[in-house]
């Protein structure tokens, strides 16, 4: 799937390193770990890049090896990454995950990162010439009282370029915060995108009817529904997409690819039940990997099945590549 779009995408937020064992086994007894990059925005940006998508990715990282590493990886993947400020002071983010296909737990060490520095100033640096889109999510509200104040300006100031925000609940980082903001911020957005399973946490439902009443503001919503599915509420209808059967390797990453693949879809003018597709094919790539983002599945894969019936999107089942 590729996108030829008039105009990129901006993806603002933490980006931090990431460890993996690389040896089966309890991770307390692990001795070799594998380093990756891992942040929601960052992942996003990535996605968009390989479905043709310009994007650029907007954060802030530690003049040290690990957000070198950040940085080379990013822009390796085709994202332009000439406004993320290298500060002298601050550490990049790191985190440590152990994957496997049930759930991956993540323990953060991100306090005082270059990152959660980042304040209402960012957006006063930001370019957005030629930009059809900014994407933000909850999780750099979580970050500190700078962020916070970051994402409600991005989301309260007069505009001219739309706004997505992926709720992207990660109850960690609120255990001394108050998440109720994330209604005020989300009500604000353009397009909100949301997990039934996050939403019911956060705002007490994951009905999609429902979450509309509570956030009439946004244009269009999108409610994630896991393997089962995904809703797009918009204009006054309801559009439900299946969701495709994949043999899961480690499903950290799946939210941010799907993301990708809507926003582009969304950006192109595509119907709702094809920017879900979209974003189901992109989901079903990271879902293939133990990493935040996978290869994309080849085109002989995701052109014919964007256009199947729905007999055919049913009965398809993706598994990893030997």
């Amino acid at each position: 799937m590729r996108f030829d779009l008039p105009g990129g995408v901006v993806c603002l937020g933490e980006t931090m390193a990431v460890l993996v064992p690389a040896e089966p086994g309890p991770v307390r007894a692990a001795r070799t770990w594998e380093r990756a990059i891992g942040g929601a925005e960052s992942n996003v940006a990535i996605h968009l890049a390989r479905l043709g998508v310009r994007s650029r990715w907007v954060s802030a990282v530690g003049a040290d090896a690990f957000g070198g590493a950040v940085l080379d990886t990013v822009s390796g993947a085709g994202v332009d990454v000439t406004d993320v400020r290298v500060d002298p002071d601050r550490p990049t983010g790191l985190y440590i995950k152990e994957a496997n296909a049930a759930g991956s737990p993540v323990r953060y060490y991100r306090n005082g990162s270059a990152a959660s520095a980042m304040g209402p100033d960012t957006l006063d640096r930001l370019r957005l010439d030629d930009v059809a889109l900014l994407h933000v999510s909850g999780i750099t509200a979580a970050l500190s009282d700078s962020c916070l104040a970051l994402m409600r300006a991005i989301l309260t100031r007069p505009r001219t370029v739309p706004v997505s925000f992926d709720l992207n609940w990660r109850p960690a980082l609120w255990h001394d915060r108050d998440p109720s903001v994330l209604r005020e911020l989300a009500d604000a957005a353009d397009v909100v995108l949301a997990g039934s399973d996050e939403a019911q946490a956060v705002w007490g439902t994951g009905d999609p009817a429902e979450l509309r009443a509570l956030l009439p503001g946004p244009k269009t919503l999108v409610v994630k529904h896991g393997a089962r599915g995904a809703t797009v509420v918009e204009s006054g209808a309801t559009t439900f997409q299946p969701g495709l059967r994949v043999d899961v390797v480690e499903p950290v990453g799946a939210g941010d690819a799907f993301a990708a693949g809507y926003l582009a879809a969304h950006l192109a003018g595509e119907s709702p039940g094809r920017r879900l597709r979209v974003g189901h094919l992109q989901a079903a790539a990271a879902l293939l990997t133990r990493e935040d983002v996978g290869e994309s599945l080849p085109f002989a894969v995701t052109v014919p099945l964007l256009d199947a019936d729905s007999r055919t999107w049913a009965a398809a089942h993706l598994r990893r590549r030997r």
